[in-house]
């Protein structure tokens, strides 16, 4: 399944606040289509699917490239939960967001595929990207990648920076200096059921 490109709204309304696909905040609090007013009672399953459904709307992810995180963070030991989180974390596109340098994730995606972004001196045009402590980013020395990142920071996604990175707003130039702590992540989310989803897929 690739990549959602529908309205995002709708996904806010049926899985709830997902702060990398959209600062907006949809008029009816209840999820959409006929039965979204109506109160079911949910199967276990039912939660494991909708905790993972936001891990993916979050981040932007295809179900495969969100399997293969899975894999990656289940080889690394220790809690694979929080060690997915931190992958997913320390993607170039959700770095960018994190910085403020995009409104959200999406957008930072963009930035990164048009080559506005440089890392560690050198174009990067790879959003999935694993940056790493020591890794600098900067925008590229182009009035028109200077203009556009100027203009999203203007309405950034997020209030804080995170404690793992530190960001020069003359120079637009951002460093990562660890890797983000559990509490810093932005997402409401029990990434044990994401875990739990997929371990009955094996």
């Amino acid at each position: 399944m690739s990549r959602y490109r529908g309205p995002r709204l709708r996904v806010v309304r049926r899985l709830g606040e997902l702060p990398g696909l959209s600062r907006k905040t949809p008029r009816r609090a209840y999820p959409p289509g006929q039965h979204g007013q109506a109160r079911k009672k949910r199967s276990e399953y039912a939660t494991q699917l909708e905790e993972k459904q936001k891990l993916r709307f979050n981040y932007g992810l295809s179900e495969r490239q969100l399997l293969r995180y899975v894999r990656k963070a289940r080889r690394a030991g220790g809690s694979t939960g929080q060690t997915l989180l931190q992958l997913l974390e320390m993607r170039l596109d959700n770095t960018i967001f994190r910085l403020g340098m995009a409104p959200t994730i999406p957008a930072a995606r963009q930035l990164v595929n048009h080559g506005h972004v440089l890392v560690n001196g050198r174009v990067v045009s790879i959003a999935s990207y694993q940056c790493r402590p020591g890794d600098v980013i900067q925008v590229r020395d182009r009035d028109a990648s200077r203009k556009l990142v100027e203009a999203h920071m203007q309405f950034p996604g997020l209030a804080n920076i995170p404690t793992h990175l530190e960001f020069d707003k003359n120079a637009l130039t951002g460093k990562v200096n660890g890797t983000i702590e559990r509490e810093w992540i932005a997402l409401e989310i029990n990434e044990l059921l994401v875990v739990e989803y997929y371990s009955r897929k094996g």
